[in-house]
């Protein structure tokens, strides 16, 4: 909780800042409609610790990813493959400046990229490209400001984009 409330205070000290952030998230969606529920949430107060449990193999799967700044929906965009750490750098890379292309530049100037500490997104190679294109100007595990672990209640579109 400590991590959630340095992270508010943060966003809180810039009322410009909410407007600012890119959040970002990604989904994986089968061919039988069995989708990850990793990123399911039970918000219920007489079982907090509600689990999902699931008993299938993931054989023909997309991996879809999707941002949204202020009031903007960047995306959605569906991974070629099993999402890795290069694969996620070349999106950053290759992908993601063309869906930025519709953000005002103004925005751009100013965004904040957000994601969580996902094994793809903590790899060193995309780590070292956040720091040496985005320097100090993204939220994430090793980031300028921290993304707080199994923080889903601070990110839109874990509520279902």
């Amino acid at each position: 909780m400590c991590g959630q409330l340095e992270l508010c205070h943060w966003i809180n000290s810039n009322p410009h800042m909410i407007r600012s952030i890119l959040f970002t998230d990604k989904a994986y969606f089968t061919r039988n409609g069995v989708n990850n529920t990793r990123h399911s949430h039970l918000w219920e107060s007489d079982n907090p610790r509600g689990t999902v449990g699931n008993n299938y193999q993931i054989r023909f799967s997309e991996n879809a990813w999707c941002g949204v700044t202020g009031d903007q929906l960047i995306g959605p965009y569906v991974f070629p493959q099993h999402l890795t750490g290069d694969i996620y750098a070349n999106f950053w890379q290759d992908e993601l400046p063309a869906f930025l292309e519709n953000v005002p530049l103004q925005t751009r100037r100013q965004i904040y990229y957000q994601h969580d500490g996902a094994p793809p997104h903590f790899s060193q190679v995309i780590r070292q490209y956040l720091n040496h294109k985005f320097p100090g100007q993204w939220i994430g595990h090793g980031g300028a400001q921290n993304w707080p672990a199994w923080s889903p209640d601070l990110n839109p579109l874990d509520y279902h984009v």
